[in-house]
């Protein structure tokens, strides 16, 4: 009886400790040129990982000018984001012929390269709080 008390107790208390620490992100997409496609969009947690292994990813249908996300149960700590509109529905961001994307594309903190893509720095924000709302203009 006592363990199984012991063991209901450690998972309310879990429970308990992932709810305090728990946020939900709202990303809503604005400035949306074309209503067609899809938006793609990835969450980095960590700088060395940015642009090549996300943490979360998510993808909608574009009908309309702007397009939220809702990520549910992110814990606190340092985020970057990278989107691209799909415009063609292909499931990749395309380029010309030498690497420069020909489809929209934006970060976090509307953060712009210079001769490529920004770096995690200049793209990363604090998720506090139970629920938290960035912008992002494409």
């Amino acid at each position: 009886m006592k363990k199984i008390l012991l063991s209901v107790s450690i998972i309310l208390c879990s429970i308990l400790s992932y709810s305090q620490n728990s946020c939900d992100l709202v990303v809503k997409v604005e400035n949306i040129k074309e209503v067609k496609g899809s938006l793609k969009i990835a969450i980095y947690n960590q700088e060395d990982h940015f642009l090549s292994k996300e943490m979360m990813s998510d993808g909608k249908m574009i009908d309309s000018n702007q397009v939220e996300f809702i990520f549910k149960g992110l814990g606190e700590g340092t985020y970057a984001i990278s989107l691209y509109h799909d415009e063609n529905d292909n499931g990749k961001l395309d380029a010309n012929f030498i690497g420069i994307p020909s489809e929209p594309y934006a970060f976090s903190n509307n953060a712009k390269g210079m001769f490529g893509p920004p770096s995690f720095a200049e793209c990363k924000f604090e998720v506090k709080g139970p629920a938290q709302e960035i912008v992002i203009s494409l």
